[in-house]
């Protein structure tokens, strides 16, 4: 037997066992632990996973618990609403109805924020919705609200910590699956590439602003169950537990516990619960009963642990436990993605007609065209500072031309995102590489295949994506041996070498079943035999009726490989032709290879 399941197992039999064997103040300490662990664990998904830092969450709990304390001790409730208030599972619902209303109101102004703007967002509408709370009378102001009922299940009235313990555990094991599974699919490998980057994210299909969305109303619902739970084990909420100093204190769960892992939430939520409970009862005793001494001691600890363990504590404990590493494994018999029909060699594909890029005084291209024909290879050069990259930009859809236009397959690329263009059939690599280093090289490969597939978050929450990402995985795999990286496919995509990532790069790109490849400095970093590799696959590429345009600074490699080369030189085209006849040009001499010897 694995001995994963082994350490899962124990865990799980630990769990049960727990009101048998600690006395009562033990289980309501895991009792809360259990409770900061699922908010932490939305906050592992929305910071840690997203890269979204959210000091609110605490609302979202009390927005959870003021909902059912309200609704179940409420006597003169509307008719239309007086359903809700007859059990506390009702209650739930309608609290998570209410929550996600409200995260996706808050969640459409505050994500569009970056930088240090959104984390003090967030700040804002939490002090926002704690106020909220204490001052309607209707939510009993800062004295609260009590007599919360109990809650029932199956006849059993959960009115003792020892009842309710075993419920708040079945909650937050349950949440831990169903992240687990989202994050280990296509929908969790979109919402861990908006840590690559949104430009690289977008590039791949993957609809960013929706991917940010789902991750705050998720860990926004995870808050809400939590305070559910909290306002019947207690009977009792007031504003107090919901203001912004709390929030801090799950982020920091998060954090110490291990912002990228799930199990991080119970570690982070286990270690701050416990310590902070013990220097209560232990510094008084030793440093006197005046002043918070605890909390001194306790944000001196949390620098030492954040000083120390920057990826959190769960990865330090796991490397105590031989836990063998799950590969994923590729079916040989799942059915091949659907793959686009390929225009006819010579077929346009691409035409840049008098591109012209300005920033304010700073004409970067100046009416630019080229064209790109199905079954070619056309190659982009110019010294540094040529405006190759901006135009690379106006091509894919990063940026809008000031003038002129940009056609792929017929159509304007002006007014597509790059999402929109990706789908239409173009895929590119960055001059600078974009990965996601922690993940898998098959992993980041199958970022590739996003538009490929439909499935969403509630099919991979509860696994019912497993043929379609079967599918995937097949196809990444399949993209990896073709562009020579088989024998890297389950290694971690920052452990390779520059060349080798860049690499990895045009296999994710071919991921996408594209028709035109755009690809920024390729053979950059790559040895001799590697630019041999690279240059077969490309003009097996061609072969196909695959149109590539390259952005390129190795010569040799560009003028053995392409069809025809475009020059450029502060921003404009200076010459257009056939290798030979470019490599006899003699303003592309002067310009870019140095002159005539």
């Amino acid at each position: 037997m694995r001995t994963d399941r082994l350490v899962l197992g124990a865990f799980l039999a630990l769990l049960l066992l727990v009101p048998a064997i600690l006395s009562p103040y033990y289980v309501t300490l895991l009792n809360y632990i259990g409770l900061y662990a699922m908010v932490a664990l939305g906050l592992v998904l929305l910071t840690g996973v997203g890269g979204l830092t959210s000091f609110g969450q605490a609302a979202f709990v009390g927005l959870g618990a003021y909902t059912t304390a309200a609704l179940t001790t409420a006597t003169d409730l509307p008719g239309w609403l007086a359903w809700a208030g007859t059990s506390p599972w009702l209650t739930l619902a309608v609290g998570l109805l209410l929550t996600a209303l409200v995260a996706v109101l808050i969640g459409s102004l505050t994500l569009k924020l970056s930088g240090h703007f959104l984390p003090l967002g967030t700040i804002a509408w939490g002090i926002s919705l704690y106020f909220l709370f204490g001052t309607m009378e209707s939510l009993g102001g800062h004295t609260g609200i009590s007599g919360i009922p109990a809650i029932g299940l199956l006849g059993w009235t959960l009115d003792e910590g020892g009842e309710i313990y075993y419920l708040i555990w079945a909650f937050l094991l349950v949440a831990m699956l169903t992240t687990h599974n989202l994050l280990d699919s296509r929908e969790g490998r979109a919402i861990r590439a908006l840590k690559g980057g949104r430009v690289m994210a977008e590039a791949m299909g993957v609809d960013t602003s929706r991917s940010r969305m789902v991750i705050f109303v998720i860990a926004a619902l995870l808050a809400c169950a939590s305070g559910w739970l909290y306002a019947h084990m207690q009977r009792f909420v007031n504003p107090t537990p919901f203001g912004v100093h709390i929030g801090i204190e799950y982020l920091f769960m998060a954090v110490v516990g291990g912002a990228g892992y799930v199990w991080g939430a119970i570690v982070g939520a286990g270690v701050i619960t416990v310590l902070k409970q013990w220097l209560q009862n232990w510094l008084p005793s030793l440093l006197g009963a005046t002043g918070n001494f605890e909390t001194i001691v306790f944000g001196l600890l949390m620098v030492l642990v954040l000083h120390r363990a920057r990826e959190g504590l769960w990865p330090i404990l796991k490397k105590l436990v031989p836990v063998r590493a799950l590969r994923k494994t590729i079916d040989p018999d799942a059915e091949p993605l659907p793959r686009r029909t390929l225009p006819k060699a010579g077929e346009l594909i691409l035409e840049a007609k008098d591109v012209t890029r300005r920033f304010g005084g700073l004409i970067a291209n100046n009416n630019m065209s080229l064209e790109v024909r199905a079954g070619e290879i056309l190659a982009l050069i110019g010294p540094n500072g040529a405006g190759k990259s901006t135009m690379f930009n106006q091509i894919s859809g990063v940026d809008t031309p000031t003038s002129g236009e940009v056609r792929f397959l017929g159509k304007p690329v002006a007014g597509h995102d790059s999402r929109e263009i990706a789908r239409m059939g173009m895929s590119r690599t960055f001059q600078h590489v974009k990965l996601l280093p922690t993940m898998s090289v098959l992993e980041n490969v199958a970022i590739g295949a996003h538009l490929r597939s439909d499935k969403g978050v509630l099919s991979s929450a509860w696994r019912l994506d497993r043929a379609e990402e079967a599918r995937i995985l097949k196809e990444a795999a399949r993209q990896i041996e073709r562009v020579g990286l088989a024998e890297y496919m389950y290694e971690e995509a920052g452990s390779l070498a520059l060349g080798q990532q860049r690499i990895l790069e045009i296999a994710r790109a071919l991921c996408a079943d594209p028709c035109l490849l755009l690809l920024d400095e390729p053979a950059a970093g790559l040895r001799f035999r590697e630019k041999e590799a690279l240059g077969e696959l490309l003009r097996k590429l061609r072969a196909e009726g695959m149109a590539t345009l390259i952005v390129e600074h190795d010569m040799d490699f560009v003028m053995s490989l392409v069809d025809r080369v475009v020059v450029m030189e502060f921003g404009q085209k200076i010459a257009e032709g056939l290798p030979d006849e470019i490599q006899q040009n003699p303003a592309v001499l002067e310009a870019y290879l140095g002159g005539v010897e």
